[in-house]
């Protein structure tokens, strides 16, 4: 039971950590600037999937914004087009904030599962010593 503890909390760690990866990204990238010719950086959106059993979590995939991203009107822009427009994505920032706290905490959570497994383990073999 141990092991499967560990096993299952080092898949949920993996997924938290791609979660984490895909929303600094999202967040790094909020305000990249496109011209209206070109796509807009597309926001990434992990898709974790529950496995069978025992065997944890993993990542099933991932969901991509929309290209077409919002046009903003700043005709001074180097990349504007001949009507003022530029192409933003459609990040929204409050709810990529709110997605980066849940993936902090789930990776804390299973960090601390890890570490109890461990110890309870230690605890085991040394019972089993005396």
């Amino acid at each position: 039971m141990t092991f499967d503890a560990i096993g299952i909390a080092g898949t949920a760690l993996t997924v938290h950590r791609k979660w984490l990866d895909a929303v600094s990204d999202n967040l790094a990238n909020a305000n990249t600037v496109t011209s209206t010719d070109g796509d807009a950086f597309q926001a990434r959106y992990v898709l974790a999937q529950a496995g069978e059993g025992t065997s944890g979590v993993h990542v099933a995939g991932a969901a991509y914004g929309d290209p077409e991203g919002r046009m903003v009107h700043q005709p001074d822009h180097p990349l504007a087009d001949a009507d003022g427009y530029v192409r933003y994505p459609d990040i929204d920032m409050a709810s990529q904030m709110g997605q980066l706290i849940m993936a902090q905490r789930g990776y804390q959570a299973n960090a601390a599962v890890v570490d109890r497994a461990k110890e309870t383990y230690q605890a085991a073999i040394q019972i089993g010593r005396n």
